[in-house]
């Protein structure tokens, strides 16, 4: 989800908004970005079990499509993870949460115009069963984040070849568990186009807190565990 590159190509790494430089890589995360959200609304729509699993595929193919041009993010609190590993700058930062937000409020957009409204009632959980959606939300946020960060950006595994595999399947093992309890979001971008696809109620806002927490912690227990490579 990250891109992999040496320390070296690191240090070089810039985002000129003054040039085209970085129009590349906010297209990506804004193309990821939307056919996740849209497949997330779409899946979710159709009521199929096989959500999670049309979920998980579509994050791994974008972020093998995506991975060489901007990382493959297509969340926010991977991109703060990213921002306290040290692997992105603050500017591609800001540039990368615009992208992604603005893309997944376009997809929920077109899935209410091309899918319909959600059917059912919003999931808005309250008392003991917010406070379980938060747990579960922070638990699966830090895992997603810490788990792109280890094998996407780790100097111990360069060039390999199952990064993106690794990271659709923590998002489709993710919602299997803990999707009746959350609606496994894991994800800023998915929460605010769930709001708009009245996937989620008021309360849910609260995923976002937990969600960022989670993607700094990921950022900091990397860099801890890494110390060679932060």
């Amino acid at each position: 989800m990250i891109t992999k590159v040496s320390k070296k190509m690191n240090a070089h790494k810039t985002f000129d908004t003054h040039s085209w430089d970085g129009a590349p890589k906010l297209a990506v995360e804004a193309i990821g970005t939307f056919f996740l959200v849209f497949t997330v609304g779409a899946a979710v729509h159709s009521g199929g079990t096989l959500a999670p699993l049309a979920i998980g595929a579509v994050l791994m193919v974008m972020v093998y499509a995506g991975g060489h041009i901007s990382g493959g993010h297509y969340n926010p609190a991977v991109t703060l993870a990213a921002l306290v590993r040290g692997r992105i700058e603050p500017l591609v930062a800001v540039g990368y949460w615009l992208v992604q937000v603005v893309a997944g409020l376009v997809a929920a957009l077109v899935v209410r115009l091309v899918v319909g409204d959600a059917h059912g009632d919003a999931l808005n959980p309250s008392g003991h069963m917010l406070a379980d959606a938060l747990a579960v939300e922070f638990l699966f946020t830090f895992a997603l984040a810490y788990v792109v960060l280890n094998v996407a950006t780790s100097a111990d595994h360069p060039n390999n070849s199952f990064y993106g595999l690794a990271i659709g399947f923590t998002v489709a093992a993710g919602a299997i568990a803990v999707g009746g309890i959350s609606g496994g979001v894991f994800n800023p971008a998915v929460l605010f186009g769930g709001l708009v696809m009245g996937l989620f109620g008021a309360s849910t806002l609260l995923y976002l807190i937990v969600q960022l927490l989670a993607g700094a912690a990921a950022g900091l227990v990397f860099r801890a565990l890494n110390r060679a490579d932060a």
